[in-house]
């Protein structure tokens, strides 16, 4: 990873004077403008001797058709790590954040789905999130629903307002009776406990818990199927996203071929889940262009923070193009991501 060792005052001072011309205004940055703006003290030949020499060290490139320069990954990632002063939220976008987010008890995606939206709209990039992760969720409460004589609805209550639903198929007809027993069952034996702890001890809290032959047979079918029915894990559900169009209107994307490219990665999810999972431990992270372990991100920025809030961990941030203003959008994801832990305590 770069260092400012590796480059001299003036080399950094016309780096970071590149970077936010270019933030700016999505434009290769030129000699004379940087002059012009920036006040460096040296002449316009000067800096495009100092330009030179950061294209040779590959922290920038030109276009063919440009004599100015335009930052490289490596360029941003120094930039963020050694140059960058840290712009907190302004008071607007503070109380932004409050009048959409507080005071909210929802459940926790709606919580997340606002945050996301609220977060695209202040950075005007792409806001995403994930919930905690399913299977370290607390289940509250167990409804055992007759759908059909060979059917039954269940639904899981879970901490934190999260509802999920599967089937479970039955042989034979169970009487509305043993339903509403092993319904009783269930709750007083798995009520408080993660999905993860039921898998686990399962067979253990329900053997020879019920009275009629009817819920017996009703609760071997739990016991038996246990690790399918307790498993939420596989659902794609938990990536929550702001509006794409809050990217669709930067120039990265005017072409339709780009545009493709980002409706791909917004309508499938499973890429972004993976990116966004692996984050729940690491506090705040910032994944710069081609650093995405799949190159199907290599254009785009990952800005996240994670979240906990009584066990459960999550993360929240923006996706953009490389070209973003990191200071000011840094400090919105965290303050965002400390908003929804207030939120879910």
């Amino acid at each position: 990873m770069p260092t400012p060792e590796h480059l001299t005052e003036r080399q950094l001072r016309v780096l970071e004077a590149v970077v936010h011309t270019y933030i700016q205004t999505a434009e290769p940055a030129g000699s004379q403008t940087i002059a012009r703006r920036f006040g460096l003290g040296v002449s316009p030949a000067t800096i495009r001797n100092i330009m030179g020499e950061l294209e040779e060290k590959g922290y920038l490139f030109h276009p063919h058709t440009s004599a100015g320069r335009i930052p490289t990954d490596r360029a941003y990632r120094i930039y963020v790590d050694a140059i960058m002063r840290l712009s907190p939220p302004s008071n607007e976008e503070q109380h932004t954040l409050r009048a959409e987010l507080g005071g909210m008890r929802s459940a926790i995606e709606e919580v997340l789905r606002r945050a996301a939206q609220v977060l695209g709209v202040l950075t005007q990039e792409l806001g995403v999130a994930v919930a905690p992760a399913l299977d370290q969720m607390v289940m509250e409460r167990l409804e055992l629903v007759q759908v059909t004589s060979e059917r039954l609805l269940l639904v899981f209550n879970l901490r934190s307002g999260v509802v999920r639903t599967i089937f479970v198929e039955v042989p034979g007809s169970v009487p509305p009776p043993s339903v509403l027993q092993v319904s009783q069952i269930l709750n007083q034996r798995l009520a408080g406990l993660t999905l993860q702890e039921i898998r686990g001890t399962l067979p253990d809290r329900l053997r020879d818990a019920a009275e009629t032959q009817d819920g017996r047979e009703l609760l071997n079918i739990f016991i038996a199927e246990g690790d399918g029915l307790f498993d939420l894990s596989s659902e794609d559900s938990s990536v929550v996203l702001g509006s794409a169009q809050m990217l669709a209107d930067q120039p990265e994307f005017a072409s339709n071929s780009r545009m493709r490219d980002l409706l791909r990665l917004t309508e499938g999810r499973g890429l972004l889940k993976q990116a966004l999972e692996s984050r729940r431990q690491r506090g705040l992270s910032i994944t710069i262009g081609g650093e995405n372990p799949d190159t199907r991100l290599s254009d785009f920025t990952l800005v996240t923070s994670s979240y906990e809030a009584g066990g459960l961990k999550g993360v929240i941030g923006v996706m953009g193009p490389t070209r973003m203003p990191y200071d000011k959008i840094i400090g919105l994801v965290e303050h965002t991501s400390r908003l929804v832990e207030g939120l879910l305590e």
